[in-house]
C-alpha cells in the first residue's frame, strides 16, 4: 500500500540538494573531459536511503521549464542512488533521442530534477489512479513498457496519462496491459 506523501524532513532536503549536484557535476565532468566516476558516498556523512539501490528518473529542464532531456529506469542497475543518478544524469543530458546533447554554453541556464522512484503497485482499478500524485508504469506479457512520472505538467486526467504511457510503449489504446503505480520523492535544484 502507498503511503501519502510525507513533508520533507532536513534528511530529505540534504539528499535532494546532494542527488541535484551530482547530476549537475555529472554532466559538467562529461562537457569538461573530467573525471568519469561517480563520486563514492560517504556513509557516515549521507542519509541511509542514498546509499541503496533506487530507480531514479533525471529530468534537465530549461530555465524557463522547458523539458531539455529525462531518462529513467523502473529498476535500480547501480550499487546506490548517488551512481543511479550520475548516470542517468548524463543519459538525460546526452542520449534522449527527442533532443541534441547538452552543451557546455547551456549548463548556466539547465536546471536539475532526481526523482526517486518509491515501490510499484500493481492497480487493479483506474479509481485509484491520480495523475498529480501517482507516476504509473503500463506493460504487455510480450516486454513493451511505458512509464510516466507524476505531477507532469498538461497531464490533468488519469485517461491523458494512460494514453501517454501506452503511446510510449507501443501499447495500443484497447490492447490488455497490466498497470502499476508508484510515487517518487522529487527533488529540485
Amino acid at each position: 500500500m502507498i503511503l501519502p506523501p510525507r513533508p520533507p524532513n532536513s534528511r530529505d532536503r540534504e539528499a535532494g540538494r546532494i542527488l541535484t549536484h551530482v547530476a549537475r557535476t555529472a554532466v559538467a565532468a562529461a562537457l569538461t573531459g573530467c573525471p568519469t566516476q561517480p563520486p563514492r558516498p560517504d556513509p557516515s556523512a549521507m542519509a541511509p536511503s542514498l546509499l541503496n539501490p533506487q530507480p531514479v528518473f533525471v529530468t534537465i529542464r530549461t530555465r524557463d521549464g522547458n523539458l531539455r532531456g529525462c531518462i529513467g529506469t523502473l529498476r535500480a542497475r547501480c550499487p546506490d542512488v548517488v551512481e543511479e543518478t550520475w548516470r542517468l544524469a548524463r543519459e538525460a543530458a546526452f542520449s534522449d533521442s527527442r533532443f541534441s546533447p547538452v552543451t557546455l554554453a547551456e549548463m548556466p541556464d539547465l536546471r536539475f530534477e532526481v526523482s526517486v522512484l518509491q515501490p510499484l503497485e500493481p492497480v487493479s482499478d483506474l479509481a485509484i489512479l491520480d495523475p498529480h500524485r501517482f507516476g504509473i508504469v503500463v506493460s504487455t506479457e510480450d516486454g513493451r513498457r511505458g512509464a510516466l512520472l507524476p505531477d507532469v505538467e498538461g497531464i490533468d486526467t488519469v485517461d491523458r496519462q494512460l494514453a501517454i504511457a501506452r503511446r510510449k510503449g507501443g501499447i495500443g489504446a484497447m490492447e490488455p496491459a497490466r498497470i502499476q503505480r508508484f510515487t517518487v520523492q522529487k527533488f529540485s535544484e
